[in-house]
């Protein structure tokens, strides 16, 4: 590698604020290294030469104003110190080193090298990935109109995959930020009836080593290099800054269209893996504070991936909120969905703290506090499950939700008490630290997993082309496959498949909390069985955009649109508050009731029935104690939801007229054909359906 060394020194000393700040004239760099014995800035040309500049000590940081340097300008940190990696010590001057804080990122792992390594003393550059200087510019306009809470529908999505087959997008832009925020990917989401976008990670990452030995990549995402950056392949633009600018646009696109954009960002573990991976940033800037660490210096892991963040020093959580403040400020972002969040909540003893300084930090910060926060409640570790606990400002991923609706529509619960809690927005949960059902974020799917379709279609994971003997991925999938494993011709079975993709469907819709869809499952996109498929980059991961409007599955998406748009019109369907079990005013009815088979409430043996999965759900219209926009107390219709999870025709009894003369048929997955029903008549539930009536 052709080096030259620097003539001049930087020509002024620089400040405490982290990162690369472009200004007249030049660009100050900045690196917190409070251990380092000396820090050499590098900075590389488009050839190949790099030229090394030793930065000044200010305290705990290390900076200078470098003359003549701006936009576009390749870097990276050389940083001496002791090599003593059994006291987790890792300084390796020849280890060309991430800026942390870099805005962009430009080059690729060569996984190959052993350069990357420690156990090397080869130079590392050009090899690895390196921090590219960007100038600040405007943010995104904010969005038109803030989606509150309560009438938020998440979209999971992968911000390659989703347009890579679009026959709309241009060849060029498929697979990118720019694609993304293409007319006609925004008009399907808008015609859907999303409010927000919930990309997966687009921190910029790398594959793992060992991933890549096998020929696959780590197309999920969940490998993150640097907290500030774009991922760069997913930009059409050059990777020279030009991923920062085609994401703002992006952002400016949905924002445009009332649209939401949340992150889903890992900050419990980076692409530095476990004691012998790569040597890229954090581990070569200062080991001991950034990883938590175990005996003889091995990394202390309660992620899965080799590696743990330690946020128990003020350093760490400044590096995350900081992040966290630029996507909000700079780029744009509503909200963040923090993977594997409980790792951030250990305290330096490793242990699970609901206290810990990183929630009242980001609590108190006025940035943060107004945004869209959700937690991911667990991890691997001692005492990772964490659902329920994380308080105000957070919702969280709601795993139980998840579990009893799968269980209920596939013939597995015991009773339906756990279901009505979920249904209901699961007050166990969320209702004892002052939170709202918003609290939780109600998913049946997510990328994790099955897809929709392939929950009612395969017992088993099929993960063989992860070329890991089908290992990986859970076992437990709380799935049936409807009779057949895979694909079949039964026009039996798939009828019936489509069935129960519509019951699961309509109960995530239809239950009080936020709803989140994983990008297909409202037009049966399948893996083809596979649950885990994070190294697929092909057909297997990516949207199928022929589904919405084919034969078998345009009814999934013309049911979900449908339900979108009852829920977006009826504040019955979307509570801000937990149900009583009482009147909510003076002479009213119960703002909830639960209807048993015979048309009466349920009672205690109801509850305890192991044979019951036939269940009403009453919602009062006129008990709502939300407040429209000049503060009137809203109304609204009243809904009876009925549902039968059983695989006969269950009588059931219509709740008398005192609850409501007659009803109308709004919702039907069984496609009985019935349109109305009178009050006290007693009707027919078609064998594993789900029935929504409005009161007339």
């Amino acid at each position: 590698m052709p080096v030259t060394e620097a003539t001049a020194a930087p020509t002024a000393l620089g400040s405490t604020t982290p990162g690369a700040v472009v200004h007249p004239g030049g660009t100050t760099f900045t690196l917190w290294a409070p251990d380092a014995e000396r820090v050499e800035l590098t900075l590389l040309d488009d050839g190949g030469n790099h030229r090394n500049l030793d930065l000044q000590h200010i305290g705990e940081y290390w900076s200078a104003d470098v003359p003549d340097v701006g936009h576009g300008q390749r870097y990276g940190y050389r940083v001496h110190g002791p090599f003593e990696p059994t006291h987790g010590l890792r300084y390796n001057p020849a280890k060309l080193l991430l800026d942390p804080y870099a805005r962009a990122i430009d080059g690729s792992l060569d996984f190959a090298s052993p350069l990357i390594y420690d156990s090397s003393d080869g130079d590392s550059a050009g090899h690895v990935p390196v921090g590219v200087v960007v100038e600040s510019s405007d943010p995104p306009p904010p969005i038109s109109r803030p989606v509150r809470w309560g009438e938020t529908v998440i979209y999971e999505l992968h911000a390659r995959g989703f347009t890579m087959t679009h026959p709309d997008v241009p060849p060029a832009l498929r697979g990118t930020y720019a694609g993304l925020a293409h007319p006609s990917v925004i008009g399907y989401l808008k015609d859907l009836g999303v409010t927000s976008i919930e990309l997966l990670p687009i921190h910029h990452s790398v594959t793992e080593p060992g991933i890549a030995a096998r020929g696959l990549p780590n197309y999920w995402g969940y490998n993150t290099l640097g907290f500030f950056a774009p991922h760069a392949p997913y930009a059409a633009a050059r990777s020279d800054g030009g991923q920062v600018a085609e994401f703002k646009a992006m952002v400016a696109a949905y924002h445009e269209a009332g649209l939401e954009v949340i992150l889903d960002v890992v900050f419990n573990h980076t692409a530095e893996g476990g004691f012998d991976g790569p040597t890229l940033s954090l581990r070569g800037i200062d080991n001991r504070v950034y990883y938590r660490l175990g005996n003889s210096g091995a990394m202390y892991d309660v992620t899965g991936t080799g590696n743990s963040v330690d946020t128990s020093h003020p350093q760490v959580r400044r590096l995350i909120l900081d992040s966290l403040r630029y996507w909000v400020t700079e780029m744009g972002v509503d909200g963040f969905r923090l993977d594997l969040a409980v790792t951030l909540i250990r305290n330096e003893r490793h242990e699970v703290d609901l206290e810990h300084p990183f929630l009242t930090e980001i609590a108190a910060d006025p940035v943060l506090r107004k945004v869209k926060l959700i937690s991911e409640p667990w991890d691997v570790g001692h005492f990772g499950y964490q659902l329920g606990n994380f308080g105000t400002p957070w919702s969280e991923w709601n795993g139980k939700y998840r579990d009893a609706v799968r269980d209920i529509w596939r013939g597995h619960s015991h009773t339906v008490q756990d279901l009505a809690y979920r249904l209901s927005g699961s007050s166990d949960l969320y209702g004892d630290d002052g939170r709202h059902p918003y609290a939780s974020i109600n998913f049946i799917t997510a990328h994790d997993g099955f897809t929709l379709r392939d929950l009612v279609s395969y017992d088993r994971k099929h993960n063989e082309a992860n070329r890991e003997g089908n290992r990986d991925g859970t076992d437990d999938n709380r799935s049936w496959n409807c009779g057949v494993e895979g694909e079949t011709n039964d026009p039996a079975v798939n009828a019936l498949r489509r069935r129960q993709a519509a019951n699961l469907m309509s109960t995530l819709l239809l239950s009080t909390g936020v709803p989140m869809i994983t990008a297909g499952d409202e037009c049966g996109r399948t893996q083809g069985g596979n649950n885990n498929p994070y190294c697929q980059d092909n057909e297997i991961s990516w949207f199928d955009w022929t589904l919405p409007t084919s034969r078998e599955w345009r009814g999934q998406f013309e049911l979900t649109r449908n339900v979108l748009a009852l829920r977006g019109k009826h504040p019955a369907l979307r509570q801000w508050h937990y149900f009583k079990g009482r009147p909510v005013v003076e002479g009213g009815r119960k703002d909830l009731s639960w209807i048993a088979p015979h048309g009466g409430e349920m009672t205690e043996a109801d509850w305890h029935d192991p044979s019951l999965r036939t269940l009403g759900m009453f919602l009062a219209g006129d008990a709502l104690r939300g407040t429209d926009g000049e503060g009137n107390r809203l109304t609204d219709h009243s809904f009876l939801l009925a549902l039968n999870a059983t695989p006969e025709t269950r009588r059931v009894v219509v709740p008398d007229a005192s609850w409501a003369p007659a009803y109308e048929v709004v919702l039907d997955t069984s496609r009985s054909g019935i349109t109305e029903v009178e009050a006290g008549a007693t009707v027919n539930l078609e064998p594993r359906c789900l029935v929504l009536l409005a009161a007339l």
